[in-house]
């Protein structure tokens, strides 16, 4: 059977820069790596993670020891250097990112315009949906920058009020139009048919019981040629 490289990542000092490094892994590892404080490094063929600038060893350490022990407690395998091996497997809890990728798996089941309009409301509510709260975020984000220090602080503080003007709303303003269309037509997905039968959801039978659509019929194949028809000549 093939190896999942997905599964399997690297953390070691490198041998010449004496850097910490993080290599391998899939987007649900990297995001294991950014929660313990790694920082992605983007190149053209690799994404790895390093450590945050000015931690000392024993700071680096700390870091790449939590990381494993979160990796390994999802399944991850991960090679290490052995100051960094680790038995802990600390629980892992539901992200708010995995809350709102919910509202994609219920519009896969969603059967009719209702139903998707009732979810896109999610998204779209204007007080507390979750694009308002993302534009309020990138403007508190905003302002933590307008008084942080450095001089690049206010163009990036400037940057992102800008992002959440122009770019957020844009795209909230959109999405509500499609919510109230998505309202107004009140019709079924015709290649979703809702399930009327009173099985719960735990019973195997219910996959039986309200099944899908079948697929289309598959059309019958063309007859062979006849033998030797393709040595005819005009």
């Amino acid at each position: 059977m093939p190896r999942t490289t997905g599964r399997f990542l690297n953390i070691r000092r490198d041998p010449h820069s004496d850097e910490l490094l993080a290599r391998g892994g899939d987007a649900e590892a990297h995001s294991i790596l950014q929660r313990a404080g790694f920082v992605a490094v983007v190149r053209l063929h690799e994404t790895y993670h390093r450590a945050p600038a000015g931690l000392t060893e024993d700071e680096e350490s700390r870091l790449a020891t939590d990381a494993i022990g979160r990796l390994r407690a999802v399944g991850y395998h991960v090679d290490c250097d052995a100051p960094f091996d680790t038995d802990a497997r600390p629980a892992a809890y539901p992200t708010l990112g995995a809350s709102v990728s919910h509202l994609a798996e219920r519009l896969r089941e969603a059967t009719d315009t209702a139903e998707a309009a009732d979810i896109l409301t999610e998204l779209t509510a204007p007080h507390d949906g979750i694009l308002a709260g993302f534009e309020e975020t990138l403007g508190a984000l905003a302002a933590f920058f307008d008084g942080l220090g450095d001089a690049s602080d206010p163009y990036t503080a400037r940057r992102l009020r800008y992002l959440a003007d122009e770019y957020v709303r844009v795209i909230h303003s959109d999405l509500a139009h499609t919510r109230e269309q998505l309202a107004d037509r009140h019709a079924p997905h015709p290649g979703r048919p809702a399930c009327t039968e009173q099985v719960p959801d735990h019973e195997p039978e219910r996959s039986a019981v309200c099944a899908g659509p079948p697929p289309p019929r598959a059309l019958p194949a063309p007859a062979p040629p006849p033998v030797g028809a393709t040595h005819l000549r005009r």
